[in-house]
């Protein structure tokens, strides 16, 4: 048997009024992002999506990640609730300079979107042997590491 729940009632008002203040566009999807060794992990939380809905493109230095969470029905199907949400989802970064593009990839399990960009030969430090004519000597020397950076 149901009980009358008036806190969810209004959890369930106060969560569309403010839906729809947000506008009906593309909601932004949480991510973290490390580097590990040569290359950037960008992890970012789609449960819910058909990854045949994503889309990740590099245009230039821009990577934009765009996913749709759609949410079926069958005929017939009277719903009690459905507090789950079609949505779209959409994500930039500015990658800078010093990154492979040509070598990101990227992976979908249980819910979690994993793009791998490679930081590009160039950019990654590297030693020069410095010559002279009293001894042979050795300086390290780093050039800028390359960042990634949020829009």
């Amino acid at each position: 048997m149901a009980t009358y729940d008036p806190f969810r009632d209004l959890d369930r008002l106060a969560s569309t009024l403010l839906d729809a203040r947000r506008g009906g566009g593309p909601r932004r999807m949480p991510m973290d992002l490390y580097r590990d060794g040569d290359h950037y992990v960008l992890a970012a939380d789609l449960p819910g999506v058909d990854p045949g809905s994503v889309d990740i493109d590099v245009d230039g230095q821009l990577l934009t990640i765009r996913a749709e969470r759609t949410l079926g029905s069958g005929e017939g199907v009277k719903w009690i609730t459905r507090e789950r949400e079609t949505a779209s989802f959409v994500r930039q970064l500015n990658l800078g300079q010093g990154i492979d593009t040509d070598g990101i990839s990227a992976s979908y399990r249980n819910g979690v979107l994993s793009v791998t960009i490679p930081v590009s030969e160039k950019a990654k430090p590297r030693r020069i042997a410095v010559s002279t004519d009293e001894h042979d000597g050795v300086i390290e020397a780093h050039e800028s590491t390359p960042q990634l950076i949020e829009q």
